[in-house]
């Protein structure tokens, strides 16, 4: 059931959403929503389901009287008021009947999360290249920029999404950081990454090693240096973590080594992180790939 098509089409760029059902004491669907979702008032979860947009995995509408059923898969559609404009601008470096590479500007998340949601990569290149299907395979933060591979067949997805899972991707970053003399290089930094707080940051610890990045200065520029990165796992802020495990925090970082964010952006510091390139021999044709990020640091 989990790899269904939803039963409410993408409108605007924008696919459903879903919520699965626990167990639990609630006499109906809109209950839950009102104790799950508490920043939603009454009246907008009536005025969805009035207008059909609330609809369980069968293709039935819900309305405010439909008694909750644990197991159930509720779709709906998310609305965000005065949602901020992003604005920068991203490029398509590749399509086929399987693929697409996109290359992704600072600050535009990937995919819709809390605040964001037309001003997200999937959203507008679903919107503009009318490709419904379309789904990343692999993460990238919303601060860094560079290329993201997008799957546009279903049926193929699992071709791709395996080549991330046996590690069969070269993917390399480049990173704007202090100068490190002390240092040698280039190094292989090790760690073990795990949850953090609060729950958006991660943290080294001790233990066996979950992550491994190769580090190597490009360029030197006198007190910043560019270094290039290749990781050869993919934890979530690893990159981030290991340079400022290094002395050496990524310019502009505002999680780590400390945190020092808002919830305005400042377009004029964007994280000098940068998915420079990526690089896989395609499982279908057997093609290598290259593709190149045109952002500069």
């Amino acid at each position: 059931m989990r790899g269904m098509r939803p039963p409410l089409p993408t409108v605007a760029g924008v696919g459903p959403s879903r919520q699965w059902l626990p167990a639990g004491a609630w006499k109906t669907v809109l209950d839950f929503f009102k104790e799950k979702y508490p920043q939603v008032d009454f009246e907008t979860w009536t005025a969805r389901m009035a207008r059909g947009e609330v609809i369980d995995e069968t293709g039935r509408r819900v309305d405010q009287q439909t008694a909750y059923r644990a197991g159930a898969c509720i779709y709906y559609y998310r609305e965000l008021e005065d949602e901020k404009i992003i604005p920068y601008v991203e490029h398509v470096l590749y399509q086929d009947e399987h693929i697409l590479v996109a290359d992704k500007p600072h600050f535009l998340p990937v995919i819709p999360s809390g605040r964001f949601l037309h001003q997200t990569l999937l959203v507008r290149l679903r919107k503009n290249l009318k490709q419904e299907d379309l789904v990343p395979i692999h993460r990238l933060d919303r601060e860094t920029a560079g290329v993201i591979l997008f799957s546009v067949n279903p049926r193929t997805r699992g071709h791709y999404t395996s080549l991330f899972r046996n590690r069969k991707v070269r993917k390399v970053y480049e990173a704007l950081a202090p100068t490190l003399d002390t240092a040698q290089f280039p190094t292989i930094r090790r760690s073990r990454i795990v949850r953090g707080e609060p729950f958006f940051r991660m943290k080294e610890v001790s233990g066996e090693a979950n992550s491994e990045t190769h580090v190597s200065p490009i360029r030197n520029l006198g007190r910043n240096t560019l270094y290039q990165l290749v990781p050869i796992t993919g934890r979530k802020h690893q990159l981030r973590l290991h340079l400022a495990g290094l002395g050496i925090p990524i310019i502009n970082d505002k999680l780590y080594p400390a945190i020092s964010r808002s919830e305005r952006d400042d377009f004029s510091s964007p994280l000098k992180l940068l998915a420079k390139s990526l690089s896989f021999q395609d499982p279908l044709t057997g093609q290598k790939h290259y593709f190149e990020s045109g952002t500069k640091l």
